[in-house]
């Protein structure tokens, strides 16, 4: 037995409170080393003088490169747990108690796991849609200023004495007139990148955080924009920028004036006494977003100014009525910040989303207390590793969702927003070098996985590009692309299919290059398969066929699937 592979945190995505009687343990051991664990549970307060455990066998759910995850969902009414693992390798047995392993559960009541007691305040809660959720993430200058078409003109338009820029016009009545393009499409959200005052083209260097740049349009089109979306299903995702302000910002500009005697001074992270603008082209003598000078980095540990960006998180949930924010840059703003702005969103409305922008593994964010979801640019990589440039073999591809699957509690892990493509990456369909079927491949297992899925304007025209200026090049509406009907089609499976938003994810198959799945929930179980390889795999079904492509005489030909249901 490998001692050392095996881990559990409590408090953590390893023991989590799911609800008032639903708790869910895990336990990580070395691969292909455990064949038995017992999960054993108490009340922590009983009024005995020894507890009195009761056995849940553990389910091996999960398998990566190195380890194997065990699981156990467990009902009880006890607030207060104790609890402890019996491992079984076959060949020995060891008893895993808090910090220990020990031969015998014969400890000290205080020795065991526990989880202290289930407060609801501290419990990760994801609002209900979001299982439900098919996201359309819009550029905002990029997309439309009218139905179904956009001009594609440069403009500018002066907002309290700053100049703001669009690069192709798209407005937010654009947007609006648009929405029954996105619902047909089968989407019922929308995110949408900043269309706040700011000086460039793409938002993110704001100048004023309570009203719509003039180039995009008025608040009052875009509280037109809201309840529209809301009269058709869509709700509204709006993108927020707190760890940058545009140096033109009057915060900024009265700091470059005074310098240390402004009262802003503090607004802004480790400044000089005497910050400059660097009007030569030379490094700022000031923290920026990465090393831009134009973008000052704010200092969110400020209370004036977090109490201020809170109030910005409330307002335009007050005012317009939008269903989440997403963002920008979470991983470089201060905890407490990220606190503070969750819970002033859900003071102004319980069932809003606060989804962060972390490129990396979220879990130090997603706990119940800073940010529900994540940008889940993990689950973009894997997928252009294994579908779009097929460098890895569908063996390395489920370790890598295994790592996924197991990284959040698992009801977070329902609301990560699983992207192929967005605003500041190549387009996906570029990634794979304009391989529709490739791309076809990742669309069905994006509308097929646990989360979020989120698709960025245009991929459903097959809209590609590389650099910046390509992959937010105009929306091409009267484009035609097979993409878009494969979009409505594998958004039609996922609605009509309900275990593919609630259910669980079991591997079936890994075989070279073909991979297949289950998820099951209490009424249905779905099987996708996928050949993403250049061989054709015998396939013997059971169950029946939903929908199928290169399936043909029980064989699987290169880049066909088959979806089949039991009931």
């Amino acid at each position: 037995m490998d001692y050392a592979s095996i881990f559990h945190r409590p408090m953590s995505e390893y023991a989590d409170a799911v609800d008032d009687t639903h708790y869910l343990f895990r336990l990580r051991c070395k691969r292909d080393d455990i064949r038995n664990c017992t999960f054993w549970f108490a009340d922590r307060a009983e009024m005995a003088p020894t507890l009195n455990f009761s056995p849940a066998p553990m389910n091996k759910v999960r398998r990566d490169k190195y380890y194997d995850y065990f699981e156990v969902l467990i009902e009880t009414t006890f607030l207060r747990i104790a609890y402890y693992f019996e491992i079984d390798d076959g060949t020995e047995k060891t008893f895993y108690l808090g910090d220990c392993f020990s031969e015998t559960p014969d400890v000290e009541r205080y020795e065991f796991f526990q989880l202290p007691f289930n407060l609801r305040s501290d419990r990760v809660i994801i609002p209900d849609w979001v299982r439900e959720a098919v996201v359309y993430n819009i550029f905002p200058d990029s997309f439309a200023d009218g139905k179904r078409i956009i001009e594609d003109v440069e403009s500018s338009a002066e907002y309290q004495g700053e100049i703001c820029r669009s690069l192709h016009g798209g407005t937010i009545k654009g947007i609006e007139e648009n929405l029954d393009y996105i619902r047909d499409l089968g989407c019922n959200c929308v995110y949408l990148n900043p269309f706040f005052a700011a000086s460039s083209y793409h938002k993110y260097d704001l100048l004023d955080y309570y009203h719509v740049d003039p180039t995009r349009g008025t608040d009052e089109d875009f509280r037109s924009l809201v309840k529209t979306a809301h009269s058709m299903g869509i709700r509204v995702i709006i993108d927020g920028v707190f760890n940058h302000v545009c140096y033109k910002h009057p915060f900024f500009k009265d700091v470059l004036e005074k310098g240390k005697n402004s009262e802003f001074y503090d607004y802004f992270y480790e400044l000089p006494e005497h910050p400059v603008y660097p009007e030569g082209g030379e490094e700022p003598g000031y923290l920026c977003f990465a090393y831009v000078p134009e973008m000052p980095k704010t200092n969110t540990a400020n209370k004036k100014l977090r109490d201020y960006f809170c109030d910005v998180g409330a307002y335009w949930i007050r005012e317009f009525d939008v269903d989440g924010w997403r963002l920008d840059v979470a991983n470089e703003v201060d905890d407490q910040f990220l606190r503070a702005f969750r819970n002033s969103v859900k003071e102004a409305k319980e069932d809003a989303l606060v989804i962060g922008e972390v490129w990396e593994n979220a879990n130090h964010y997603i706990n119940g207390s800073m940010m529900d979801s994540a940008m889940n640019y993990d689950f973009r990589r894997f997928c252009g590793q294994f579908f779009a440039k097929r460098n890895i073999d569908s063996a390395e591809f489920d370790a890598r969702v295994s790592n996924l699957l197991m990284r959040y509690p698992q009801q977070a892990t329902y609301a990560q927003l699983n992207l192929l493509d967005s605003h500041d990456v190549s387009r996906f369909l570029t990634v794979c070098a304009g391989d529709r079927d490739r791309m076809e491949l990742a669309i069905l297992f994006q509308m097929t996985f646990v989360g979020m899925p989120s698709i960025f304007y245009g991929d459903e025209k097959g809209l590609e590009g590389e650099k910046e200026s390509e992959y937010r090049r105009p929306m091409e509406f009267c484009k035609e692309d097979r993409l878009e009907e494969v979009y409505k089609s594998f958004i039609a499976l996922r609605k009509s299919h309900p275990c593919f938003m609630n259910g669980k994810y079991e591997t079936v198959l890994v075989n070279g290059n073909t991979y297949g799945y289950r998820r099951s929930d209490d009424t249905e179980t779905v099987t996708v398969y996928m050949n993403n390889g250049e061989k054709a795999l015998p396939l013997q079904l059971s169950g029946r066929i939903i929908i199928s492509k290169n399936y043909k005489d029980e064989k699987l030909f290169e880049n066909g699937y088959v979806v089949t249901t039991e009931e």
